[in-house]
């Protein structure tokens, strides 16, 4: 049915409003980062670049940014192997369980963050992991491999398996089969998990406050530090990199999911 150009005028114009009305709170953090007064005021008064060169220059906001940077890379390549293997060997089960298994896998996204944190600070305490690096990167891979284990069972559905048959018939094995044939078409879809697993990370906020002490902060940490502390316009610019960064990383994901479609 052809739709009248009133009708998607209408439907353009209350597209923009929910857009508008999702993205603005978010975009007023930008010029925040530039008030030239150490207050975070809307609209700011003046322009400075200080809270920039703050952000780099404060060995508090650069040692959690590495922290969080240096979590976050490691967290996307293990949740993006585990989460693959997971995807791969749930969709070659054939029986009832496998999806009891992919509905545990996808726990950590339906329980609220605060209960997760609680449970795994206890076991933390006994396992003396609170305040590591492997600390946070176990617990940040527990919420991320859900989002890997979506991207590859989406390349995994759309997989033509007889492409596999064809390789074994010819004499490929199984490891053959899946470096060279099964691995390069669900690429995609491991790219895209890896970096929703890194965003997921570089982002957590709950656990980390949990597992968190004054030697190993990550960046959502420092923030939520600094804005119950002093709130000057420091935080609204990491807000704004931040910003970027994530908008600029799932921007990759979704092209990659795009081209896959596509193809």
């Amino acid at each position: 049915m052809q739709m009248r150009p009133m009708t998607r005028v209408l439907l353009g114009l209350a597209c923009l409003l929910v857009a508008v009305w999702l993205v603005a709170p978010t975009l007023v953090v930008v010029p925040m980062s530039f008030n030239e007064n150490k207050s975070l005021a809307f609209p700011p008064q003046g322009f400075s670049t200080q809270w920039y060169a703050n952000f780099v220059n404060n060995p508090d906001w650069s040692s959690s940014f590495i922290n969080s940077l240096k979590v976050a890379v490691l967290v996307a390549i293990l949740a993006a192997i585990v989460g693959t293997l997971a995807a791969f060997g749930l969709d070659r089960m054939k029986s009832r369980a496998s999806g009891l298994l992919r509905m545990v896998l996808l726990t950590p996204m339906v329980v609220p963050g605060v209960v997760l944190a609680i449970g795994i600070y206890a076991v933390y305490l006994d396992m003396r992991l609170v305040g590591t690096l492997p600390g946070f990167v176990l617990a940040h891979t527990m919420l991320a491999i859900p989002f890997v284990l979506i991207a590859v069972t989406a390349s995994l559905e759309v997989f033509d398996k007889r492409l596999e048959l064809a390789a074994t018939s010819l004499g490929a094995g199984r490891l053959t089969t899946f470096r060279t044939v099964t691995l390069p078409l669900i690429l995609p879809g491991i790219l895209s998990g890896l970096l929703f697993a890194f965003v997921t990370s570089f982002d957590e906020i709950i656990v980390s406050l949990f597992i968190t002490n004054p030697y190993l902060r990550t960046l959502p940490v420092q923030i939520y530090t600094s804005i119950t502390r002093d709130a000057d316009p420091t935080v609204a610019a990491v807000g704004t990199i931040l910003l970027f960064t994530t908008t600029i990383v799932i921007g990759g994901g979704l092209l990659l999911f795009a081209r896959e479609r596509r193809t």
